[in-house]
């Protein structure tokens, strides 16, 4: 929590472009749900099934309540290094799966680009740099990478559950309707052991990083 109060500029910034393109892509999901003529209702399902969207929401509450809330039961757990190292290596994952699976699947305009870069790019970029500038001074131990692959784990029990009530996914490779239930799950624990050394790598550039910090200078009284 320290490291968060200490930053609050830059956590702050983390914090706007994150929503900008959590309610820029809301309101795109929204217009584009009634331009189908669909219902509102149908449009906020579509935007929370997205890992991206979601990502993106964690990253920004990661970033928000520690300084709007930093006293409270929630903004001190939003404050933890290892819920703010779930957010980072998270959004991260988002990035990289975007531009090696998903960036020529469809080619966005106008503001849907917008968002599509604030949300797969800019987002990911400015949390690593966070987590970089800024790395927690606690120990997050060796398993802290198994850890933080609970809420991907959470994403695949909640999209295959969702997917069996509405018919539709998402993500082309976890559509178990097209693909079967063996190829999707299959394809899900591809990219939770993706998750696991991506986490592992940032664990291990953390623990380096600290190594060559600079100690904070102790507080005159």
């Amino acid at each position: 929590m320290k490291d968060q109060i200490a930053c609050k500029p830059a956590l702050a910034t983390l914090a706007v472009i994150s929503w900008a393109g959590v309610l820029l892509q809301f309101w795109l999901s929204i217009n584009l749900a009634l331009a189908n003529g669909k219902t509102v209702g149908d449009g906020i399902v579509v935007f929370f099934g997205y890992f991206t969207v979601l990502t993106n929401l964690f990253v920004a509450l990661a970033a928000t309540m520690p300084l709007i809330a930093g006293f409270s039961r929630l903004g001190r757990w939003f404050g933890k290094p290892m819920v703010l190292g779930s957010a980072t290596v998270s959004i991260l994952m988002v990035g990289i799966t975007y531009l090696l699976l998903l960036r020529n699947v469809w080619q966005p305009q106008g503001l849907q680009l917008l968002a599509d870069i604030v949300l797969h790019y800019v987002v990911p970029i400015l949390a690593l740099a966070y987590w970089l500038a800024f790395p927690p001074r606690s120990k997050l131990g060796v398993l802290a990478p198994l850890a933080w692959c609970l809420y991907p784990m959470g994403y695949f029990v909640y999209v295959f559950a969702r997917g069996e009530l509405l018919g539709s996914y998402p993500y082309y490779f976890i559509d178990a309707t097209s693909l079967g239930y063996s190829k999707a799950m299959l394809n899900s624990f591809g990219l939770l052991i993706s998750f696991i050394a991506l986490g592992a790598a940032v664990l291990a550039v953390t623990t380096l990083r600290n190594r060559f910090r600079t100690p904070a200078s102790p507080v005159r009284r």
